[in-house]
């Protein structure tokens, strides 16, 4: 009889480009270790991106932007996300491709105002009236059913909640019981609701019942000291995209003509510039009043020269304004023509009056060393064993390509040790890889070669 163990699927996720970079990787007075945090190398870079990160935080970086320039794989993206990482996850950050913005919906433009409010967050602090406490009692009151039958309904809801200071006990709308069984709430639960709106938040279970079992996958929460009956702080974190939808979007009835136009809409419906003026004022008047605060998070905006002069000159308007994200660009361009003219030729792909307004951190390239450290990190990553004889291999072949080349290697070199019975990679399957597959680089070589093969 064979038995198998079924494994959970919940912590299997799939291994991005870069999910071994957890921060920057700086000490306390901002110098870069050689590897930390997922990141080799690049000192210089990251230091400068640590200074950028201390600006955001004490809010003197408001409407700059900042410029990453290296050659392709030298770990722009990679610094830009340590930056997000480093903010923490409260910070809105928000990625994009220059070339996102072509879309044949919605104006280029409006691509990156929404972009631009996606990066802007508002926290937004409410005082609330709350029952709070642990439920010691939980009993729904029935009566007949009014539509006639066997079945019966629930009138009212009578709930006891405990405090360090007292008890009480409430009668609710039958409604907030349907809501108290969604969230599962049972006797010796933590739980509050709010006074206005009914709705019920379960917190735990209150740490009295802690030594009841050794293995529960419970979170356990101390009891509410205070009165049951009292006002509570609750903050909410949106972006201002969030609010432009929410404002957008048409609040029809439920009737079915209602729901027939909703599907009927475009998928996109873009979002007018009266309508986000208006919002603005509403939030200017919250953070007058301190009701709200802002959190300028990060755009971070790759394969910048991507985008074309209309783009450009938008963002320039984009940047002065005063809800304003920290924006990131990146770009592997050296002099290029700007798209969108026909002969205007300047640094990065990037007008010269824009250039001027960004703080520019260069990236170079990897030395052999840096790439072999990188090549274990992701090996580690994707739980590849691979001896220290192949990854010199794997380092130098990096070398004469390029790292990204290198990494791609990993994965075929482990099935191809897999398919030899082996544990690790060894120096003959990187050879092997290496002869199977061709780098941007061989594969030039070969075309010029053999050009009068191929069709012109």
């Amino acid at each position: 009889m064979k038995i198998e163990e079924v494994k959970s699927t919940t912590k299997t996720l799939r291994i991005a480009t870069h999910s071994h970079v957890k921060g920057l990787g700086l000490d306390e007075s901002g110098y870069a270790h050689q590897s930390s945090a997922g990141l080799v190398g690049q000192e210089l870079a990251r230091e400068a991106a640590g200074i950028v990160t201390d600006m955001i935080k004490s809010k003197k970086m408001a409407g700059r932007a900042v410029l990453l320039a290296g050659p392709p794989g030298t770990g722009k993206t990679a610094i830009a996300l340590a930056i997000a990482q480093e903010l923490g996850s409260k910070v809105p950050f928000c990625p994009m491709v220059g070339s996102e913005v072509y879309s044949t919906e919605i104006k280029k433009t409006e691509v990156l105002m929404e972009n631009f409010r996606r990066a802007i967050g508002l926290r937004i602090k409410e005082t609330k009236e709350v029952y709070e406490g642990e439920v010691i009692e939980l009993t729904p009151a029935e009566t007949e059913n009014p539509m006639g039958g066997y079945g019966k309904t629930v009138s009212h809801v009578v709930i006891g909640l405990k405090t360090a200071k007292g008890t009480k006990q409430l009668k609710l709308d039958p409604s907030i019981y349907e809501s108290l069984q969604k969230e599962k709430v049972e006797v010796g639960d933590v739980i509050y609701i709010e006074a206005n709106s009914g709705a019920v938040k379960r917190q735990g279970r209150s740490d009295a019942f802690a030594t009841e079992f050794d293995l529960e996958a419970e979170e356990y929460v101390p009891l509410p000291k205070g009165d049951v009956h009292k006002k509570k702080e609750v903050i909410q974190d949106v972006t201002l995209h969030d609010l432009d939808i929410a404002n957008a979007k048409p609040q029809g009835g439920q009737d079915i003509m209602a729901m027939m136009g909703q599907l009927m809409k475009p998928r996109k419906t873009e979002i007018t510039d009266k309508l986000r003026k208006e919002i603005n004022k509403v939030v200017n008047k919250y953070i007058d009043q301190g009701i709200a605060e802002l959190v300028p998070g990060v755009l971070f905006i790759d394969e910048v020269h991507m985008l074309d002069i209309e783009c450009f000159t938008y963002l320039h308007r984009a940047l002065e304004s005063s809800l304003a994200p920290i924006v990131i660009f990146a770009t592997n361009r050296g002099k290029c023509t700007i798209k969108g003219t026909e002969d205007v030729i300047s640094p990065h792909g990037i007008p010269l009056d824009l250039l001027d307004r960004l703080m520019i951190i260069r990236t170079l390239p990897y030395s052999q060393e840096e790439m072999s450290q990188i090549i274990k990190i992701r090996a580690q990553i994707e739980r590849i064993d691979i001896s220290d004889e192949s990854l010199q291999a794997l380092s130098e072949v990096g070398v004469k390509t390029t790292l990204r080349y290198a990494i791609q290697l990993l994965t075929p070199g482990s099935l191809l040790a897999n398919i030899n019975g082996k544990q690790l990679i060894g120096r003959e399957e990187v050879e092997e890889i290496n002869e199977l597959f061709f780098d941007a680089k061989s594969s030039a070589k070969v075309l010029s070669e053999q050009e009068d093969k191929y069709m012109k």
